[in-house]
């Protein structure tokens, strides 16, 4: 394995980048559920749906990596005037510290990828979309925008679906207005005419594209470096950074020698969204001045991590810092978005591992509570606690609650081994939670009677069973408060 430990010192900086990305946004819908019999119509399994995720894809997906590493990031896209166009728009909202431009062609129609998924296996993909060029007036206020916008930005990422918003010349502008306002511009294609981003300082094609763009053969690390110092003789980039998928990348500049990569994957589930990944590593890296050699190696570090993972994922700057420490990618942190904790238990439920829940304000932990999660913890392999928001405990306790905000509380609770994973969440109750998670095993305190436990119908109709945990008299923070007041 590689040292790589040298890049740790980089990841804390990747907070303070701003980047720029522009491209072909879409709706990535995934349907995740379970196959137990085949069709008496025809030969084809037949899904039992439990959930649906929707998503942003393809440049969108670049954002989510960006701000999963932590850095700031502007966003130009077109998209119809359709629902999909409107959650696309709705998903842009919940990207917080990202300035999202999302532009409404009325006869676009946005694109949308639908993947049927039963357990770690892909069914089936459906794809609605078209690709046709920018409206004048669209493409100018795109352009108008990047103009602006890139001023403010060190680093423009290109991110190119082939979908219809950087044809015609647009690729080109964006490339020319960076290099004006003194940004590096990356590139992420699609198809065979990479002379349309000339001008580019990096480009990063897969193999397959490779071939496409140069006709030259790329199943050898030496072809796949001719290949690439053709197209910079052709096309005026200064490096290609050819993404090999699972097996890694290689770096080469236009001046100075190949630099191969070889990704360090403990398990491949899915590649997709694996190049916006590395393209965003990339671009955070050089946004605050890390050398191209370097974020490079971050980049490819940050692809060995996402292809874990099923469907299109992100990369969070907590799994580059665990994984340069040589600690378990997915028990650097307990406390973790709901999409990251979401990404560790699909992870759990791949490796066999029965997966619990509870749930609670947990004001001023005392025994009562540690008896609880302690019981909890001894019925299942990975046990995941659902915390109630500062805002959610005081429309349940009043206004004089919590005692302790929430980072305090996830912080005491983190201190517990019984603990493996803790999830904020805004609602009143965590049945929205519950049906991201999808918990084996429900627990609460036996103060409660089954039928009042949220989520307990969910679980056990899911095959999942309830616990009533038995609570430990005298304890709770009602009580304790109380007591202090007196």
């Amino acid at each position: 394995m590689a040292d790589n430990s040298d890049l740790l010192p980089y990841i804390d900086r990747l907070k303070t980048g701003r980047v720029l990305c522009i491209g072909d946004v879409m709706l990535d819908h995934y349907v995740y559920g379970q196959v137990e019999r085949v069709s008496p119509e025809a030969p084809i399994p037949v899904l039992w749906i439990e959930r649906e995720m929707k998503t942003l894809g393809g440049a969108g997906n670049v954002l989510r990596n960006l701000r999963a590493l932590g850095a700031a990031a502007s966003f130009i896209s077109v998209v119809g005037n359709d629902e999909a166009g409107r959650e696309v728009g709705r998903l842009m909202e919940a990207q917080d510290g990202a300035e999202a431009h999302v532009l409404v062609q009325p006869q676009r129609t946005t694109t949308i990828k639908m993947r049927y998924i039963a357990g770690n296996q892909q069914l089936l993909r459906a794809d609605r979309e078209s690709a046709i060029p920018l409206d004048p007036y669209i493409r100018e206020d795109l352009l108008r925008l990047a103009r602006e916008l890139v001023a403010d930005h060190s680093v423009v990422v290109i991110s190119d679906y082939a979908k219809g918003v950087l044809t015609e010349g647009v690729a080109l502008e964006i490339i020319r207005a960076a290099r004006e306002a003194g940004a590096r511009v990356i590139v992420d294609p699609k198809g065979g005419d990479h002379i349309r981003y000339r001008g580019a300082d990096l480009v990063k094609p897969n193999r397959r594209e490779l071939a496409h763009a140069t006709g030259m053969p790329v199943a050898t690390d030496s072809e796949i470096i001719a290949a690439s110092r053709a197209l910079i003789e052709r096309c005026g980039f200064n490096a290609v950074l050819a993404s090999l998928g699972a097996e890694g990348s290689v770096l080469i500049p236009a001046d100075g020698t190949a630099h191969i990569q070889r990704a360090e994957v403990r398990e491949v589930y899915d590649v997709s969204g694996a190049g916006d990944t590395v393209v965003a590593t990339v671009a955070a890296a050089l946004a605050v001045g890390v050398g191209l050699s370097d974020a490079a190696r971050l980049g490819n570090l940050a692809a060995g991590i996402v292809v874990s993972k099923i469907g299109t994922a992100v990369v969070y700057a907590s799994e580059l810092a665990a994984a340069l420490n040589g600690r378990d990618l997915h028990a650097a942190d307990k406390h973790v978005p709901r999409s990251h904790a979401l990404d560790l238990v699909a992870r759990w439920r791949r490796h066999g591992l029965k997966i619990g829940f509870t749930n609670g304000c947990f004001d001023l932990l005392h025994p009562g509570h540690v008896a609880l999660l302690g019981q909890a913890k001894a019925a299942c392999d990975r046990l995941v606690v659902g915390l109630n928001s500062d805002a959610s405990t005081a429309r349940l306790k009043g206004p004089r609650r919590p005692i302790q905000n929430e980072s305090e509380r996830a912080a005491v609770l983190a201190s517990l081994a019984a603990v493996d994973l803790i999830v904020v969440f805004e609602e009143d109750t965590p049945m929205e939670l519950i049906r991201d998670i999808r918990p084996q095993l429900l627990v609460k305190g036996d103060d409660y009677r089954l039928e009042e436990v949220v989520g307990a119908d969910f679980v056990k109709h899911a095959g999942g069973e309830v616990l009533l945990a038995k609570v430990v008299p005298g304890y709770s923070t009602t009580a304790t408060i109380a007591r202090l007041a007196s």
